[in-house]
């Protein structure tokens, strides 16, 4: 009775190994799905993460005053060459605005720091709302937030502005790092305003880097490049074509102030710009390149006289964020 119970396991055995050698070992594993499938699958479970683009616009008439009035229908905006689809569009925004107000403090500027501190605390007064906020820093040979933080306190900022103190150096790239590092996370506006002779000497990060920083956090910057003599022969020319290039490629603003009026007139002028930006914000189309950076565009259409209008706003984006 036992030896037909053992050959009927034993044919039972060599069956099963035998199905078990046409499958192959893998197929007790979960089987790849063919392309058809995995092209089916795609199509239900892919998720894309695509960033809402912020591209502040500042336009200015022939005598660079700016052009308010403005609608949708008169801008064209542009990523890489390929138009895009304004989704939001916001005249004088009224998004909360932070500014981060950098004062060059080094030697060569020790003349002129009174009036500087002066005028700075003038435009504080005249351009914040509550729902904005602005932080002083004073740069030579190191940079510090004299506030510290962001505030629209007007007596803390007074007293900011007060007790900066000359220094010895210049590192103006590390005060431009700074300060775009700390505007990077703030919602809204943000604005990096220097006053400064455009010197630059113990920064531990070099231009490209202080640019990308403030390209990455979205800054706007303007530069107030004060120069006592205009033919001096010290000036630093390098350094104020470095300033002009970075307020230009953030969608901001240069200005020479050779006397108190002129840097008061540069801080008017600020102010008024700010308050007739235009906000334009769409979701980006489909890119047929995977370059980094993305270039931006925008132009003005069907408007009266828009021939002579100047558009500034920001160069472009990052894709990918610097590890700071």
């Amino acid at each position: 009775m036992k030896k037909p119970a053992t050959r009927l396991l034993l044919a039972m055995l060599i069956s099963a190994c035998g199905v078990w050698a046409q499958q192959g070992p893998d197929s007790q594993k979960p089987q790849k799905p063919s392309s058809s499938e995995r092209q089916s699958d795609s199509t239900t479970t892919l998720k894309v993460d695509v960033n809402l683009v912020n591209v502040f616009v500042t336009v200015t008439d022939p005598h660079g005053a700016p052009v308010g009035g403005l609608t949708r229908e008169n801008f064209v905006l542009k990523e890489d060459d390929s138009e895009q689809t304004i989704k939001i569009f916001a005249k004088e925004s009224a998004l909360p605005l932070s500014i981060a107000l950098a004062v060059d403090t080094s030697l060569s500027t020790r003349h002129d720091l009174p009036l500087e501190q002066a005028s700075a605390k003038r435009f504080a007064h005249e351009i914040l709302r509550p729902v904005d906020a602005l932080s002083v820093y004073a740069f030579s040979e190191t940079v510090h937030e004299s506030t510290p933080g962001y505030t629209a306190d007007l007596k803390r900022i007074d007293e900011s502005i007060d007790h900066i103190r000359v220094g010895a150096a210049t590192a103006l790239y590390d005060a431009i790092y700074l300060a775009s590092r700390a505007l990077d996370h703030r919602k809204g506006r943000k604005v990096i305003v220097l006053i400064t002779d455009g010197g630059d000497t113990v920064s531990r990060v070099d231009y490209k880097e202080a640019v990308r920083a403030a390209e990455e956090a979205e800054a706007i910057v303007y530069s107030i490049i004060v120069v006592p003599i205009e033919s001096s022969a010290g000036r630093e020319t390098g350094g104020e074509h470095a300033l002009i290039q970075l307020s230009e490629d953030t969608g901001g603003k240069y200005y020479y102030a050779t006397s108190i009026t002129q840097l008061d007139d540069a801080f008017r002028k600020i102010s008024d710009e700010l308050r007739t930006q235009y906000l334009l914000a769409y979701y980006p189309s489909q890119h047929s390149s995977f370059s980094e950076f993305r270039r931006i565009e925008v132009k003005i259409v069907n408007a009266p006289d828009s021939a002579g209008y100047r558009v500034r706003h920001r160069a472009g984006y990052y894709t990918v964020k610097s590890d700071f």
